[in-house]
């Protein structure tokens, strides 16, 4: 395991930050907001004159309109609060006047007060009197030394002259131990926040650290990588049907194993098979780094391969969509496959030549159509381009194409074309369809099952020139590919994998 991993530092890094943050907002809450604290807003800041300055009208009756100096009046409703969380008591101002605070209005004259208390505090108007400081001069108010539990508070509204709206106003005052400050502006009805400015965002942040830590603890691939990565390149070679499942085994290898190369090249399973022999009687380095994947048993003149059994993969005869029919037996197939059916009305099809479209002779499938279905060769090729007969003596036309993906594509285009392939790919092909035989269905999960009887199928070995290396990339890879990943992928394909239950049953 890689502890020092950038999924794994982030991850240690972000638990950190959270478990830090938790301590300081627990800090800040229980020693900061201790403090004695004055909070204060405009709550209201209207016009009730003409405001001809601003260019606002205003509609006034009685003593507004009649009051001199009213033209250019206007309502502020100032709230002060205790939002701290220790009780403010009147020997707690710092101020040596009477008065406890002072509000300033910049450029405005205070022409009348008016003390409001919510419901339960009638005691604080006690402490609203001129002979506990109350008054007003010009633009500033003096305010009393209120005593204010936690969460309390009062309003002042204040009507002013002269000015505008909008003009800076300043509450300014001491608390031992504490501050006075300005708070948001708010509505009347606005309760002042639970939580201080501060504890929200360390909230915020610790909320944001524990998501992200859960993120990476979802979103990681915990897929423990391959025992005994190895570095180097591996060429694998071999069944061109095998190949869709190997060139995904070969990428997903790579991935979890940095510094691997595998190159998928598939020339047939013959071939694969052969040029592994080759290359490991000419290696003077022992076991070369090639594997060969083979539909079906190598040939007996090659003792030096050592087999791997990897997959059951299953074959299906296909033909071209142009032929109704659904089912062939055994037998039909066979004589199709003779030259002895030349037209495919003699099997109750339309009126359209048999065009025999088929492997090379390197080909695993065309080995194990032979071997599983014909139980003999195949006759003679007698057609380059699958629809020209370059043998007249030939009784049906036949050619042989280098891989399975050029017989799919050759049965969908030539009339009353048949061939074989790998069932999975098959079944991903338009312009042709499978064929049942002797009533069986070319089935995956019914030969798993063991309800089918479909004989079209045939071991999948991975061949290596002597026994590799524990540590070599080969080793490693053949592990990875018939355990865990690789038989996930190789089921996906569409075949059944030897190291499961079932599998094992079926590669024996």
């Amino acid at each position: 395991m890689e502890w020092l991993s950038a999924e794994n530092v982030v991850a240690v890094g972000t638990a950190v930050l959270g478990i830090v943050a938790s301590g300081v907002m627990v800090w800040y809450e229980r020693r900061v907001p201790r403090r004695k604290r004055i909070g204060y807003r405009v709550q209201m800041d209207n016009p009730i004159g003409d405001d001809v300055r601003s260019g606002r009208a205003n509609r006034r009756l009685g003593l507004f309109d009649e009051v001199p100096g009213m033209s250019d009046a206007t309502l502020v409703l100032l709230r002060i609060e205790n939002d701290g969380s220790q009780s403010i008591a009147d020997n707690d101002y710092t101020g040596r006047e009477l008065h406890g605070l002072t509000a300033v209005f910049t450029d405005r004259t205070i022409r009348g007060v008016s003390v409001t208390q919510p419901v339960g505090t009638d005691h604080l108007m006690d402490h609203f009197t001129p002979a506990a400081g109350l008054g007003y001069d010009a633009n500033t108010l003096r305010i009393p030394r209120v005593p204010l539990n936690p969460r309390d508070h009062v309003k002042l509204l204040v009507l002013l002259s002269g000015g505008d709206v909008g003009c800076d106003i300043r509450l300014i005052g001491g608390i031992r131990d504490g501050e006075v400050h300005p708070n948001r502006s708010a509505t009347p009805d606005d309760k002042a926040p639970l939580f201080s400015r501060a504890s929200r965002l360390i909230t915020i942040m610790l909320t944001v650290c524990v998501v992200t830590l859960a993120t990476i603890v979802v979103a990681r691939d915990d897929t423990p990588p391959p025992i005994g990565c190895a570095h180097g390149t591996l060429t694998v070679t071999g069944s061109t049907a095998f190949a869709p499942a190997m060139e995904e085994v070969a990428k997903k290898y790579e991935k979890d194993c940095e510094g691997s190369k595998v190159v998928v090249d598939p020339h047939g399973s013959t071939a694969g098979v052969r040029e592994l022999d080759t290359t490991g009687l000419a290696s003077k380095k022992g076991s070369p780094a090639i594997v060969a994947l083979s539909d079906g048993p190598k040939p007996s003149d090659m003792p030096q391969l050592l087999e791997r059994r990897v997959a059951m993969s299953v074959f299906a005869i296909v033909v071209n969509n142009g032929i109704r029919l659904k089912n062939l037996s055994t037998a039909d197939v066979r004589r199709l496959y003779r030259g002895e059916i030349k037209n495919w009305r003699e099997l109750g099809g339309p009126n359209v030549a048999v065009h025999l479209v088929s492997r090379d002779a390197n080909s695993g499938t065309r080995q194990v159509f032979q071997r599983r279905v014909l139980k003999r060769g195949e006759i003679a090729n007698s057609s380059v381009d699958c629809v020209h007969k370059d043998d007249p003596t030939a009784p049906v036309i036949r050619c042989e194409l280098d891989s399975t993906d050029q017989v799919l594509s050759e049965v969908a285009e030539v009339p009353g074309a048949i061939g074989y392939s790998e069932l999975t790919l098959a079944s991903h092909a338009k312009g042709l369809h499978v064929l049942t035989l002797d009533g069986h269905v070319a089935s995956v999960d019914a030969i798993e099952q063991g309800t089918s009887n479909y004989p079209y199928r045939e071991i999948e070995y991975a061949y290596t020139y002597g026994t590799p290396p524990a540590d070599s990339l080969t080793s490693s890879f053949l592990n990875y590919l018939t355990q865990g990943v690789g038989q996930d992928v190789i089921r996906v394909h569409g075949h059944i994998p030897c190291g499961t239950a079932e599998g094992a049953k079926l590669c024996t």
